[in-house]
């Protein structure tokens, strides 16, 4: 027999040989199941929280004798400290919330009189805020707007221009309502810092001083930056 085909025959048969072994080792290869989807962490807004808040604000406030006459207007500027407690609920990307704030204050400034020869002198010292609040969070992120009640605790004081001697004071806890907004942001687990804007809307009072009746109005805006830590609540981990 010719050695070519000698060769070419053995060759066949060695390949025969080897193909089973070669299906059964493909056979055996084991599967192997796809990796699980990524798992993202969703922050959670829901619960109690706790913080405090810092910064400054503007009173404008405005006498005028009762019967028509202007004695002109300052706006009483200063710095603010305080805490703050609330409650918060999610849903979906929608967040709701109740909260409570007090301050101290130090709004002061005062305005030479248009009408007698006084200094006029107006000052906060405190404030708080009852308010319901709505906001809408990516992720953690919030945006919110708030409003509600709002309680000022005023002093008011007269001084003659020329000496600068006192001529009367007086105090008195105001009522008004407030408004605000807010962007805050969940920097670790349970804690979050923000920044808020709020107005607080005062309307008019008359105040009596040394004999002199003045109505005065105040409308008060204020900036504050704020630390919170939430009670309880985990990320919520969602696919």
């Amino acid at each position: 027999m010719n050695k070519k085909v000698l060769l070419a025959a053995v060759s066949l048969v060695a390949l025969s040989a080897a193909a089973p072994a070669v299906a059964a080792d493909l056979a055996a290869r084991p599967y192997t199941k796809a990796p699980p989807a990524m798992v993202a962490a969703i922050y959670d807004w829901s619960g109690f929280y706790i913080g405090i808040n810092g910064g400054g604000g503007s009173a404008h406030t405005t006498w005028d004798v009762v019967g028509g006459l202007r004695e002109g207007s300052h706006n009483a500027t200063g710095g603010t400290v305080g805490g703050q407690i609330g409650y918060r609920w999610q849903s979906g990307q929608f967040v709701f919330g109740v909260e409570g704030q007090g301050n101290w204050a130090d709004f002061s400034g005062d305005n030479l009189s248009a009408v007698f020869n006084t200094r006029n002198h107006s000052k906060i010292d405190s404030f708080g805020l009852i308010t319901g609040q709505v906001g809408y969070a990516w992720n953690n992120v919030l945006l919110y707007a708030k409003g509600g009640a709002a309680v000022v605790g005023d002093k008011y004081e007269v001084f003659n221009a020329a000496t600068g001697v006192s001529l009367g004071s007086a105090s008195n806890t105001r009522w008004g309502g407030t408004v605000g907004a807010g962007l805050e942001v969940g920097f670790a687990q349970n804690w979050s810092v923000g920044v808020e804007y709020n107005h607080i809307f005062l309307g008019d009072q008359n105040v009596t001083i040394a004999g002199v009746t003045d109505n005065i109005k105040q409308d008060v805006d204020m900036g504050l930056v704020r630390l919170n830590y939430k009670f309880g609540g985990m990320p919520v981990a969602r696919y």
